[in-house]
């Protein structure tokens, strides 16, 4: 015979079942949320700037609206995110074309260089425009339609995937400037909604996460401004014309894990074929990013990033290899701040443990 529940039993599986049919309900709007999670977590890297404008007084009784000092802050973010792009896209609309016509004499140096070493091993190869042309001609006339047919269907669902990265890169300033208008009045809301039992446990864990957030990203702008000091003196030694707008991009994209590196690579070896007749600027390439790869892999994030928020080396390269194997780009991505909160939630589980009469028994 099951046991009868008492009223409390009974208000607290209701609401458990109320919470959980929520959450299941975000993991199914999903895709949806997604433009609202990139407008918290930039509204929270913020927030802290408007608070400060809107302290700041001006004159002696006039204090600046929260609209304003939003409006201000948003319009700042803005122009840090166009002038990295006014950095890069004049040195890719510069080195493109320029590589496009390079690559027949880079293919030319190739083949006199690898042709003798592959006839000594008895293989017969030749590397040049001309053939590559005439293959890739030869492919496109066999198999004409099937390339039509791809590039329409590519068309199809490219265009709206397309259509749906307008409509989020629109839709994000909007919802940030609403986060961080409202953003006291929100935390408020779900401070409210916590159960009273629990309420001062939680605020301490939130206001723990909140001081190792903070943390995380002072040490992770260092982190940056390192690298673009490091690769944009680095590349300048060498003797690359681009030194600045590459090593520069190739610091600030850092937080994003292998796409700024790699952007940065590619960027600079395309600079190496374009300046250099021989084989030292893509060996300059080489050491110099193999360098800043194990400079901010081994040193940077563990030290800076690392102890900041409280973790071992050792544990930063597991977060970072643990969630990329979880949850992909997006999890390497949110690794260590996403490692952070886990930590707050493991040590007071880990009080809690040394407390309780199953430890002390």
């Amino acid at each position: 015979m099951p046991f009868p529940l008492s009223a409390d039993q009974k208000q607290t599986l209701f609401w458990v079942a109320v919470w959980a049919a929520f959450f299941f309900l975000l993991w199914v709007l999903g895709p949806v949320l997604t433009p609202f999670m990139a407008a918290a977590i930039i509204a929270y890297a913020l927030n802290p700037a408007v608070d400060k404008l809107c302290r700041l007084r001006l004159f002696r009784r006039w204090e600046m609206p929260r609209a304003l000092a939003v409006a201000i802050v948003i319009v700042l973010f803005g122009a840090v995110a166009s002038t990295l792009l006014l950095i890069v896209v004049p040195v890719l609309q510069k080195e493109i074309p320029l590589l496009q016509a390079a690559i027949p004499a880079f293919l030319a140096k190739l083949n006199d260089t690898l042709s003798p070493r592959l006839h000594q091993l008895g293989l017969d190869f030749t590397l040049d425009g001309a053939t590559i042309k005439a293959l890739a001609a030869e492919k496109m006339a066999e198999s004409g339609d099937q390339i039509w047919a791809a590039v329409l269907n590519s068309v199809r669902t490219g265009g709206s995937a397309v259509i749906g990265w307008v409509a989020t890169l629109v839709l994000i300033p909007v919802v940030l400037f609403y986060f961080l208008l409202d953003w006291h009045k929100l935390l408020a809301h779900i401070a409210g909604a916590v159960p009273r039992r629990f309420i001062e446990p939680t605020m301490a864990m939130a206001s723990e996460a909140d001081q190792l957030l903070a943390q995380y990203l002072r040490g992770q702008l260092l982190v940056m401004l390192v690298l673009a000091i490091y690769y944009s003196s680095a590349l300048t030694v060498a003797g690359f014309d681009v030194a600045l707008p590459v090593g520069i991009l190739t610091g600030v994209l850092v937080f994003i894990p292998y796409l700024g590196f790699g952007l940065g690579l590619l960027l600079a070896l395309m600079a190496a074929v374009l300046q250099f007749s021989d084989w030292s600027g893509l060996a300059a390439v080489a050491v110099i990013y193999g360098v800043g790869q194990v400079l901010e892999g081994f040193f940077l994030t563990p030290r800076l990033v690392g102890e900041r928020i409280g973790l071992d080396p050792l544990a930063v390269i597991f977060a970072l290899m643990a969630f990329g194997q979880l949850f992909g780009f997006v999890g390497v991505l949110l690794a260590l701040p996403a490692s952070a909160l886990l930590m707050v939630g493991f040590r007071h589980l880990r009080r809690h443990y040394l407390r309780s009469s199953f430890y002390n028994a």
